[in-house]
């Protein structure tokens, strides 16, 4: 057996920081707002009316046991705040048990297990949370964290679960950005009926391996 250095097994703890991976539903134009039916957007629920099938459903489930925290903005946070604790079950007993970070500058006293409310600079923060934890840090929802993670180039992984529906109004996943970001596909398929997943990493880590 080859013997393991100290200054290698240093590098190799130092590069195991955690990732900040997003995850969405949406339309295919773009539409990210309620897919689950919690607030009171005319589609809510646009989700549940196509089936995901069972490998969807495995997909959504490893995505949550393979995370290491949820990095939530306020708005899915309080949602999720109000949903989750009720529920049973490995998807349920995992978002409640692990770590929670919500970015926030009105939320005083978070009440789910495990949260913590981030105030400061988000660039800042992310980085503090990468090197927290050495899994995924998952982004649910969250619309305006999520563009303000994408415009300072935060975004490690993007996982799009997009549904065959035009639901021609409501909030949308990307907003306006100050350049372009180009993404390379990393994965695909199709699950149920017709709902593809479709997984992006930034090119810019390629770029960055090259130097």
């Amino acid at each position: 057996m080859v013997p393991v250095l100290a200054d290698e097994a240093t590098d190799e703890k130092e590069e195991q920081v955690g990732r900040i991976v997003v995850t969405e539903f949406v339309s295919l134009d773009g539409v990210m707002e309620d897919p689950g039916g919690a607030g009171n957007f005319k589609h809510a629920g646009w989700s549940f009316e196509v089936n995901r099938g069972d490998e969807g459903d495995k997909f959504k489930l490893d995505e949550t046991l393979s995370s290491d925290a949820l990095l939530l903005g306020r708005v899915t946070y309080e949602g999720f705040a109000d949903a989750w604790p009720s529920r049973d079950g490995e998807f349920a007993d995992k978002f409640n048990t692990m770590p929670k970070y919500v970015v926030s500058s009105t939320l005083e006293e978070p009440e789910w297990n495990n949260s913590t409310v981030l105030r400061g600079d988000l660039p800042e923060e992310v980085a503090k949370l990468r090197d927290r934890h050495d899994r995924d840090i998952v982004v649910h929802g969250s619309a305006q964290l999520v563009q303000s993670l994408l415009e300072h180039g935060l975004v490690d992984e993007l996982r799009l679960m997009v549904y065959p529906v035009v639901l021609g109004s409501g909030k949308r996943l990307f907003g306006g950005t100050s350049d372009k970001q180009p993404l390379r596909l990393v994965d695909s398929k199709t699950v149920g009926d017709g709902v593809a997943i479709l997984i992006y990493q930034p090119q810019r880590d390629e770029a960055q391996a090259s130097t």
